[in-house]
């Protein structure tokens, strides 16, 4: 009877340590909405709600803050601060935009501590280091990215780094001059990995933490397909791989990753589209599982998440299908910590909603679970680590 006990608790722990990566939450998982104000969902600022993790059930939306154009929200990892963009063009009296600090409540709500320039024009994406000590950001109509150090009580301080690209590329209407579109670290916060749609490149420089300095690396980019339009990207959990999305081409790029030189290489590439669809569209988000098997990108116009299958023993990506129920004009969207759900902010369509994840395809299918929140952009949970 003791061998049988042992066996079992064996199995269990054994069990137990398969499952560490997706914890099996219980209690609701809050995440934070950033929107477009004044457009026609009426958003006053950055919402949020709660996830019940078992049944992906959506709580009603709550106003946390009210402020001007959240459209690009990120969470320190202490969980105790939120920082929104500002994506507008004349913070005071400059052409730049604007980030603004906030303190998480107990119960949900944000408060302000302060608002630092961006260095920038239309600021549309921001991360945080693994610290919680710099905040980096991208500023679409200015062409730049610059870092801002974070004091101990969440206030963001003047920019210390700020790096301006030059240039154009194939796209008259899009492409006549640099947009950076988002910014990332890799995972061992070494470098910085900037998407500019405008310059066909994913832009790359070395993070010195110890001065809260950028500085171009050599390489200094990855070079696109002309016309891409790179906009966001994405690293892979093994760190190996990257992914990168042309907002113009609406294609998906595999990149392989070198964690010694900097450097991306570019392995594959697939359509985000169905092969017979004809019409204006353009990707917005890029995402990879947890588990590192499947790859998700948002389209815009065509309306849907397109799921692609990810071989990482080739650095291929297939597609193999897409969910468009009720999806309108999707921006941001998210995996939530246990690795089951996926939520899709759809911006024209003034909602949020929830899709379970097949963990054996990566497929959606839509919970029927959908809140109203005006012209939502952005999605972050609290929990995320």
């Amino acid at each position: 009877m003791k061998t049988i006990i042992f066996a079992f608790l064996f199995i269990a722990i054994l069990l137990g340590e398969t499952n560490h990566s997706f914890p099996q939450e219980k209690k609701p998982l809050r995440f934070y909405i950033g929107s477009y104000t004044g457009g026609s969902g009426k958003s006053k600022g950055i919402y949020f709600s709660e996830l019940d993790p078992q049944t992906g059930k959506l709580s009603p939306p709550i106003l946390a803050a009210e402020t001007v154009i959240p459209s690009f929200l990120a969470i320190a990892p202490n969980q105790k601060y939120l920082y929104a963009v500002n994506e507008t063009t004349n913070f005071q009296k400059t052409k730049s935009g604007s980030i603004t600090s906030f303190a998480i409540l107990e119960d949900g709500k944000l408060k302000e501590i302060n608002v630092e320039s961006s260095h920038g024009g239309a600021p549309c994406h921001i991360i945080t280091d693994r610290e919680g000590k710099n905040l980096f950001t991208a500023n679409y109509a200015g062409g730049s990215v610059a870092v801002l150090p974070i004091g101990a009580n969440g206030t963001l301080q003047s920019a210390t780094s700020v790096h301006q690209h030059k240039g154009k590329s194939v796209n008259p209407q899009r492409q006549e001059a640099p947009h950076a579109h988002s910014i990332n670290l890799d995972p061992q916060q070494h470098f910085a990995f900037v998407a500019d749609l405008g310059l066909d490149r994913v832009m790359i420089y070395r993070w010195h933490p110890e001065t809260h300095q950028l500085s171009p690396n050599n390489p200094d980019h990855l070079k696109l397909p002309a016309g891409s339009g790179p906009r966001h990207f994405s690293f892979h959990p093994s760190g190996k791989y990257a992914f990168v999305i042309g907002e113009l081409s609406s294609k998906l790029f595999s990149l392989q990753y070198d964690a010694e030189s900097g450097s991306l290489k570019i392995l594959d590439s697939a359509s985000t589209l169905p092969e017979n669809f004809k019409g204006d569209t353009s990707t917005a988000e890029v995402l990879v599982h947890p588990n590192g098997k499947f790859v998700y990108v948002s389209n815009r116009g065509q309306d849907s998440i397109a799921v692609f299958s990810f071989d990482a023993k080739t650095g291929k990506v297939k597609r193999v299908g897409q969910a468009k129920d009720q999806i309108r004009v999707p921006r941001n969207f998210r995996i939530d910590p246990t690795g089951k759900w996926l939520l899709v902010a759809s911006q024209d369509g003034n909602s949020i909603q929830s899709f379970a994840i097949d963990p054996e395809s990566g497929l959606l299918k839509a919970t029927g679970q959908i809140i109203t929140v005006g012209n939502p952009v952005c999605i972050r949970f609290l929990q995320e680590k």
